[in-house]
């Protein structure tokens, strides 16, 4: 019964809090890995990122809006809480060349490649 409840009207708010986990799209080119996270409702300050060899970690918290508190919902299903997501890139990066923006709930951050992963061309000498 407290299942069909639940999926009619939605979770209750105590289970929208706890550990959730955003989704991230991981792109490359010839000089950059670029990540982008679905991060809406979160305050840039409530970001962090951090590069450690070829892991990226994207971690956070998306905090309860206060207007919830003394309300009745009849559907939650918004995750609220702390986050933590590592992701393995194919290569380390660059660390100290690492950039992020965050716009319109999406966080983007730019890994550039270390010079000794990135495609070389080599000419010919014809002899």
């Amino acid at each position: 019964m407290d299942r069909l409840f639940n999926t009619f009207f939605g979770r209750p708010p105590e289970e929208t809090e706890g550990f959730w986990s955003p989704t991230v799209d991981i792109e490359e080119d010839s000089e950059n890995y670029l990540a982008k996270a679905e991060l809406p409702g979160i305050k840039k300050e409530d970001i962090k990122i951090s590069v450690r060899g070829n892991l990226l970690t994207l971690s956070g918290e998306r905090k309860h809006i206060s207007e919830m508190k003394n309300k009745t919902f009849h559907r939650i299903e918004r995750s609220f809480g702390k986050f933590s997501r590592t992701i393995a890139l194919p290569s380390d990066v660059d660390s100290d060349k690492v950039k992020a923006a965050y716009k319109d709930g999406i966080l983007t951050v730019t890994l550039p490649k270390p010079e000794s992963t990135k495609p070389k061309e080599i000419e010919v000498e014809i002899t």
